[in-house]
């Protein structure tokens, strides 16, 4: 059976530089009847791990390691022997949430993933933070782009720890140079197409964010 892409939103909070704001999550799986990945563990491993069931769960692979994006990614490796997948340049963020547990694997540029016959291949992205990374699947048509590229322009260069020049070079010369039609599916939102966001380029820059 062809690997396919499931979806869920889990809803929690996200802290940095003395705030906190309420945020809704989404959590890629991708697979098929016998085996998945998880690509971010946000707020609840029970639900995560009730929608992965009884397949087997490859990696727990973080786009990157903001707390609402990698959370309850120990607890999940813990429930079903997962290892947990983080480009090392997130390490002291990842840190902050998790200090007394390492991630079990490093994510690097070029890295390919192979889940139910289908290759997930890592784009480092840095810009929303130092280690972002989106994952590329040319057979299912989709990039998952973490929180660098949304509908509507770049993911939040504001905090500790990002940079607006990095994500806007990232998202031009390692994202908007996909298939037009590739399906962009994002940490948080609506998805959208590279396509449909590639000529507002300019706009972003202009505006600043």
């Amino acid at each position: 059976m062809a690997a396919r892409i499931e979806h869920l939103v889990t809803s929690g909070t996200f802290s940095l530089d003395g705030g906190t704001w309420e945020v809704d999550n989404n959590v890629w799986i991708v697979g098929d009847d016998e085996e998945v990945v998880v690509l971010d563990a946000p707020h609840d491993a029970a639900v995560i791990a009730e929608a992965v069931g009884s397949r087997t769960l490859k990696a727990i692979v973080c786009t990157h390691a903001h707390d609402d994006h990698v959370r309850v990614a120990p607890a999940l490796a813990e429930r079903t022997g997962a290892p947990i997948l983080l480009h090392p340049a997130d390490r002291e963020l990842w840190d902050r949430t998790h200090p007394g547990r390492a991630p079990d694997g490093e994510l690097a540029d070029g890295q390919e993933i192979t889940v139910a016959g289908t290759v997930l291949r890592v784009i480092e992205t840095p810009g929303h933070c130092r280690g972002a990374v989106s994952l590329y699947a040319p057979d299912l048509g989709t990039v998952f782009t973490g929180d660098t590229l949304f509908a509507g322009g770049p993911g939040a260069t504001g905090r500790s720890f990002s940079d607006f020049p990095t994500i806007v070079e990232s998202i031009r010369t390692r994202l908007l140079t996909l298939p037009p039609q590739t399906e962009v599916r994002t940490g948080h939102g609506e998805s959208t197409t590279i396509g449909a966001e590639a000529p507002h380029l300019d706009e972003w820059i202009a505006r600043g964010h």
